[in-house]
């Protein structure tokens, strides 16, 4: 069933209906609800870089939010102009048409956060071979998974999920939680490692700290979908109904039924993808995408004129690309917790902990550190 859902969710998640943009040294242009690439005139103001949303809008908490702020961080801080382009509908040929639009619009390097846009990137970077392309999270590919390409005007930037999931869980453990769960959105490759990685990290800490945690098959599941829903607030309330104290959360905007369950319940949540303690009170921490700082680190290099076309990068604790927010506020002992972050995180930045990505790599992870593997899910549950 998972695997029926994976491959369900290229076809059926759908962008944004609107379209919206933002400048930093031009004045507000004409917005893309009335610009068409027809309307488009040499008089309209050039925008260097560009960005393309995602699902959602740029206040999305979430991927468009994280490489927007990047984005505008950079381009103001360098003066240079830039906006953003919503497409008017779903799928491949709404996405190219607003790339073709900031195209029209001077773009000299476009920015595209999730991995939905791997189709229409893999014919934009050919289309458009004068303009640079920032893939994040996703390789090009035609749609069908037949072939990949990260031609030269194109960086393709991925993210070790399972390095962010397990410092989540080691932080949590080490702040006092013992019954720990999982929700997934559904069983993608980026959402199984963030589980993988927090199944280890929390029961690395555990060892370290001597203390039995609850983190099995029944606590560790997908929803199927990464929307907002009653049905996955309800799977969340049984869950902390039954005792479990703090839940993980991949899941995009399903992570808001997870917070709601929680505020009911008087429970905690582990946030994904970038800082969202802002979503809800329950948010202790999150387990991070330095998206920003990628984003950053990419524009600065074309700025340079070393932009590292036709590479996949891979950003993880050793060049930053991974972590928790620097806030510990809200975790029960904040000092105590924070001053365990930082001791384990250079270890695993080093490569000296080798975190697990894959389910035959966590089972070999705990088994090397002596630690028991008969409490941990079912790898039938994790992929």
């Amino acid at each position: 069933m998972k695997k029926l859902l994976t491959l369900m969710l290229s076809v059926t998640l759908v962008f944004g209906l609107a379209a919206c943009a933002e400048t930093a040294t031009e004045p507000t242009p004409t917005t893309p609800e009335e610009t068409t690439p027809e309307e488009t005139t040499p008089e309209t103001p050039t925008f260097r870089i560009a960005m393309v949303t995602d699902i959602g809008d740029i206040d999305d908490r979430s991927f468009n939010q994280g490489t927007w702020e990047g984005v505008v961080a950079f381009a103001e801080r360098n003066n240079i102009t830039h906006r953003y382009y919503r497409p008017l509908e779903g799928g491949t040929a709404a996405s190219l048409d607003a790339i073709a639009l900031a195209v029209q619009g001077g773009a000299e390097i476009i920015v595209t956060p999730g991995f939905l846009f791997e189709p229409a990137i893999f014919q934009a970077q050919q289309l458009y071979p004068n303009v640079r392309f920032v893939l994040i999270d996703g390789v090009p590919q035609p749609g069908d998974f037949s072939e990949f390409l990260v031609a030269q005007n194109t960086v393709s930037i991925l993210f070790d999920e399972h390095e962010s999931g397990f410092l989540a869980g080691y932080a949590a453990v080490q702040d006092g939680f013992r019954e720990l769960g999982y929700f997934g959105g559904v069983a993608v490759p980026a959402v199984v490692r963030f589980g993988v990685g927090f199944i280890a990290g929390a029961n690395y800490a555990a060892e370290e700290l001597g203390v039995t945690i609850s983190l099995g098959s029944d606590r560790f599941d997908y929803f199927g979908s990464f929307a907002p829903s009653d049905d996955n607030k309800n799977a969340a309330a049984a869950w902390y109904l039954q005792g479990t104290e703090i839940i993980f959360v991949a899941a995009g905007g399903a992570g808001a039924s997870v917070m709601a369950a929680a505020e009911e319940a008087g429970a905690k949540v582990i946030g994904v993808d970038v800082d969202q303690a802002g979503e809800s009170t329950t948010v202790v921490t999150s387990a991070l995408k330095q998206l920003g700082v990628v984003v950053e680190q990419a524009l600065q290099a074309w700025l340079d004129g070393a932009f590292p076309g036709g590479e996949t990068q891979v950003k993880g604790a050793s060049n930053q690309g991974v972590g928790l927010p620097a806030d510990f506020s809200r975790f029960n002992n904040p000092a105590a917790t924070e001053a365990a972050y930082d001791a384990i995180y250079p270890l695993v930045a080093s490569g000296e902990i080798d975190v697990p990505a894959t389910y035959e790599e966590l089972v070999a992870f705990l088994t090397a550190e002596g630690i028991s593997t008969a409490n941990i899910p079912l790898q039938s549950d994790v992929e």
